[in-house]
Order: C-alpha cells, then structure tokens, then sequence
C-alpha cells in the first residue's frame, strides 16, 4: 500500500522552514503532495502559477534524495478535502513554537471530525529555522532587506526579481 502524505501552505514563498518540513516529511511516505493554498480573499506577491514552479525547483532534489514523489498542486477548499482527493492518509503540518501547536491542535481535531481517515501528524522545526515565516521574508524582501539566510539562493533571486 502506498502512504500518501499532503502539506500544505501558501508557500508565499517558499523558505528554508518550508523545505525542512517537505524533507522529513518526505522521509515518511512513499509519495508526498505539497498543496498550494489559492483563496480569493488573500494578495500573494507571488502568483499560484510561480509558486508552483518555485516548489517544484525546491522540491526537486528532496525527492530525488529521499526516493519519495513529490508533486504539487493547488487548491481552493478545506486542507482535509484536498488531502481526501489526493488520496493522503496523512497531513503534515509544521511547528515552530507554541503558539503554531495551539492553533494546528485545534485545526487537527476540526479535520478529524470531518475526516476520521486522515492523520495529522506534527513535525517541529529544525532549530536553525524556526523563526523564518513567509510573512516576515516578504516583509524583508519589500523593504530591500537580506532574505539569503531565510530562503534558497533560488528564491532569493526571484523576490529580488519581483519586488524591484
């Protein structure tokens, strides 16, 4: 039986806390789908389209070392829904701090009462990433600050590129 994982974000853009969770989290399924988060009432910098492209460059050499499949996709309804239609028994969702376990506690019991098949599993942040969020990396890229430490030389390019 293939376990099928999904984790999901806005990826807005992606950062190194990103793709420490898709590299342990790739090390527990046989095939790992990455769902980029699309609302209508949320202005990313970067569109679902360039998102996608930035995972899968991201994802590329985690799913080349870990032999797990990687895809990405989007979606626009609840995370336990996509995860469902993705065939995922599991959802991964990343911890930095306290405040991200009490609020991903309460999403973990709303999907296990709508969905009772799909886990969740939690995956704390590796220490050298836990204070990076996409919010704070647009906010530094904005202002014309350093984002190199927080993301891959890759995506650094690509906000540079965006926001000039």
């Amino acid at each position: 039986m293939t376990r099928i994982g999904f984790y999901s974000g806005t990826f807005d853009p992606v950062t190194l806390g990103h793709t420490d969770v898709i590299s342990r989290a790739a090390g527990l399924v046989d095939k790992l789908v990455i769902g980029i988060g699309v609302h209508p009432g949320k202005a990313p910098l970067f569109d679902a389209a360039e998102r996608a492209r930035m995972l899968e460059a991201e994802a590329r050499p985690i799913a080349k070392a870990s032999g797990t499949a990687i895809e990405v996709a989007t979606f626009a309804n609840l995370v336990v829904t996509a995860a469902a239609e993705h065939k995922a028994t599991v959802i991964f969702r990343g911890l930095r701090d306290a405040s991200d376990f009490d609020y991903e506690m309460q999403m973990a019991g709303m999907n296990g009462a709508m969905a009772a098949s799909v886990q969740t599993v939690f995956l704390p942040a590796s220490p050298g990433v836990r204070h990076i969020t996409g919010t704070l990396v647009r906010q530094i890229a904005l202002m014309g600050g350093d984002v190199s430490p927080f993301v891959s030389a890759a995506v650094a390019k690509l906000l540079k590129n965006k926001v000039a």
